[in-house]
C-alpha cells in the first residue's frame, strides 16, 4: 500500500463530472484521479475546506457515529479495481475489535477527511490507473457539475510525467483555493432530485457512466 494525499477536486474537462484526485505521498508522485458524483464532491469539499453547514450532512453523521461508538477510523484504503470498478476498504478500531468495511473510494475519502485517518492505494491499482501528469486546478467544485454517482478512472489525466516539484507548487496552489471556495452556492443535497441521488452502484473506471459496478 502506498500512502496518498487529498490534492485537488476538479471538473473533468470533457465532461464537466467532479474528479477526486489522490497523490502518492512519496516519489514518484503518482496521481489516481477518480471520477465522482456531485454530492460526494461537495461532501469531501465541505470538510476539506472546514466549511459548516446548518445541518449535519450524512458523512458528518457517520463519522460523528464512529466516535460516539468509541470507534477510530484507522485507515483508508483503495485496494482494487475490479472490471472498472475501484472497491476500498474503511478499517475501524472498536471495542469489538477490528472492522474492516466495504466502501466506494469517494465515500471513504470523505470520512478520512473528517476524521482525520490516513489514505492508501495498492500498487497495482496505481499501476494501472495511476499517472503523473500536470494539474490544471482552476475549476472550483460545482454541485451541479454531474448527476452521476459512479466513480471513475480518468483517462483523460494520463499525460507526460512532470517535475515532482512543481506538481507541490500545483498543490499549493490548489489548497489556497479551496479555502476561498463559497460553498454556500453549492445545492443543498436534501433538495436534489431523485435521480441525483446515490443509488449504490460502485465506483467505476471511466467508460459508460450511466452503467453500474
Amino acid at each position: 500500500m502506498r500512502l496518498v494525499d487529498l490534492v485537488a477536486i476538479r471538473a473533468e474537462s470533457s465532461t464537466g463530472f467532479p474528479v477526486v484526485i489522490l497523490r502518492e505521498h512519496d516519489e514518484p508522485n503518482r496521481l489516481l484521479p477518480i471520477l465522482i458524483g456531485a454530492s460526494e464532491a461537495a461532501a469531501i469539499a465541505v470538510a476539506a475546506t472546514g466549511f459548516r453547514t446548518d445541518r449535519p450532512l450524512t458523512h458528518d453523521v457517520m463519522a460523528e457515529l464512529v466516535e460516539r461508538l468509541h470507534g477510530r477510523l484507522e485507515t483508508v484504503e483503495v485496494t482494487d479495481l475490479r472490471d472498472g470498478t475501484f472497491v476500498a476498504d474503511l478499517t475501524l478500531r472498536t471495542p469489538a475489535g477490528e472492522q474492516h468495511l466495504d466502501s466506494r473510494p469517494s465515500d471513504a475519502i470523505a470520512l478520512a477527511v473528517r476524521l482525520h485517518a490516513p489514505m492508501f492505494v495498492s500498487e497495482h491499482v496505481l499501476d494501472e490507473a495511476g499517472t503523473a501528469v500536470d494539474l490544471d486546478l482552476d475549476v472550483d467544485v460545482d454541485a451541479d457539475g454531474a448527476d452521476d454517482d459512479t466513480d471513475h478512472a480518468d483517462e483523460a489525466f494520463r499525460r507526460p510525467a512532470v517535475d515532482p516539484s512543481s506538481i507541490d507548487e500545483e498543490v499549493a496552489r490548489f489548497r489556497a483555493e479551496l479555502a476561498h471556495l463559497d460553498l454556500t452556492e453549492l445545492e443543498d443535497l436534501d433538495d436534489l432530485d431523485e435521480t441525483d441521488r446515490d443509488d449504490g452502484s460502485g465506483d467505476q473506471a471511466r467508460g459508460d457512466p450511466e452503467s453500474d459496478g
